[in-house]
């Protein structure tokens, strides 16, 4: 288990993947024209932190055959991003968000040299895309269009000129929180300090809508999606969140939240995680942590034990099975809310232990379309889901960027401070 997956383990299901039915073919070839005209973005990919954490950051092997790997098998890889018909992938350049100051600016640049030594290695298959443009070209050409998002804002460790020089290596969005309030955001999965942002947050946004970085706001608390909403002039993100009205997660997005995204022209890509899905695993996995902390408790001088025992009560309360009707499910509430032109995907592969039965890898989107398709979706709606939206907010940032060119670079608290 990674880092970050453990941060996760109560939103996680324990299940081994199950055989999908196949797509029928005139339903696959649907799905093949709609995503050859828009490319399939994806909001969230985390196998730079798996490479790290598991592979001393080797970059080799990734052509095909990952999900045989031993002992831990990757959830993304070259050929199977061709068999998923994915155009576009945001690529999180993740850390722990306990860590601060210049060791997280460190940690966070060798993120970035595992997505950037990867694209190298892979020139058929990735190309680096700084702009839109960038990415309907990249797509036209047949290879992947890879942008890096940056997942927490402790990793600029306070300056602002760390975000710059991110956003200079690629960096085209930033999640303001992980799972810890920074010094100047409230997370979604820690006490608040500050109902938000606080002033220094209010001008990161600023500052990143100035670049031309998207603002994402999954893993933050509510009242810091509406204060950054509020503060930014360009459209927002979730690159990875679902919907708080079909799975109570605190890490989903509230019903309030999704009505100010067409004010404010932003979306929501929905995540694969089991728990985030569906009220039932949230509890069972609750339920199973509860257990494993009894048993520890027990057998504090046997893991052996403790791994037995939960092995039983796994046999004895077998998972919730989660679907690519789950993640349909979320995707139709938030057209509900907020409409069609607000919705996209970000299934955090690689950085989950487990995923719904029929969406394993990234091989595994056009399950997802042929789902949506069953219910009814037209061409034109199936293409704003896959990239039209992620397209259209990056068309947007990079205008309001354009606008506020003459607008001075803003300075850290620090650069602030008068000389002693």
């Amino acid at each position: 288990m990674t880092a970050k997956a453990a941060l996760l383990i109560a939103a996680m299901i324990i299940a081994s993947p199950a055989a999908a039915q196949q797509i029928d073919p005139k339903v696959q070839a649907r799905i093949d024209r709609i995503l050859k005209a828009t490319p399939l973005i994806d909001g969230h990919n985390d196998i730079a932190e798996q490479l790290a954490e598991n592979y001393k950051r080797h970059i080799d092997g990734l052509a095909g055959g990952t999900d045989q790997r031993q002992p831990h098998p990757l959830m993304t890889d070259m050929a199977r991003l061709r068999k998923g018909r994915v155009g576009g992938q945001f690529w999180s350049v993740y850390i722990d968000g306990t860590i601060t100051g210049d060791a997280a600016i460190r940690e966070t640049i060798e993120q970035i040299d595992i997505v950037q030594r990867m694209i190298d290695a892979y020139p058929r298959d990735l190309e680096l895309a700084r702009t839109a443009d960038d990415v309907v070209r990249i797509h036209k050409a047949g290879r992947v269009a890879s942008m890096i998002g940056v997942e927490g804002g402790r990793q600029i460790g306070g300056s602002l000129a760390a975000l710059r020089q991110y956003y200079n290596l690629g960096a085209r969005y930033m999640t303001l929180t992980h799972n810890q309030t920074t010094e100047w955001a409230d997370s979604a999965t820690d006490e608040p300090k500050y109902d938000g942002l606080s002033p220094f947050g209010v001008t990161v946004v600023h500052e990143m809508n100035r670049i031309g970085m998207l603002v994402d706001l999954s893993h933050v608390s509510p009242a810091t999606m509406k204060d950054a909403i509020a503060a930014s002039r360009a459209p927002v993100i979730f690159s990875h969140s679902s919907a708080r009205a079909i799975g109570g997660h605190p890490r989903n997005v509230p019903d309030d939240v999704l009505q100010l995204l067409p004010a404010n022209g932003g979306v929501v890509m929905v995540n694969f995680v089991p728990g985030f899905l569906s009220d039932a695993v949230w509890r069972w996995s609750a339920d199973r942590s509860a257990e494993e902390a009894r048993l520890k408790a027990i057998h504090r001088a046997s893991k052996a034990d403790v791994d037995a025992g939960l092995k039983e009560w796994d046999a004895a309360h077998p998972a919730p099975v989660v679907t690519a009707a789950d993640v349909a499910n979320h995707i139709e509430h938030i057209v509900k809310v907020a409409g069609y032109n607000h919705v996209g995907i970000g299934g955090d592969f690689d950085g989950i232990d487990s995923t719904p039965r029929d969406l394993t890898g990234v091989q595994d989107y056009p399950r997802l379309f042929a789902e949506l398709i069953r219910r009814g979706w037209s061409d034109a709606n199936l293409a704003k889901l896959a990239g039209g939206n992620a397209l259209r907010v990056l068309r947007r940032a990079e205008a309001v960027a354009a606008s506020m060119k003459n607008e001075p670079a803003a300075l850290s608290p620090v650069d602030e401070a008068p000389a002693q």
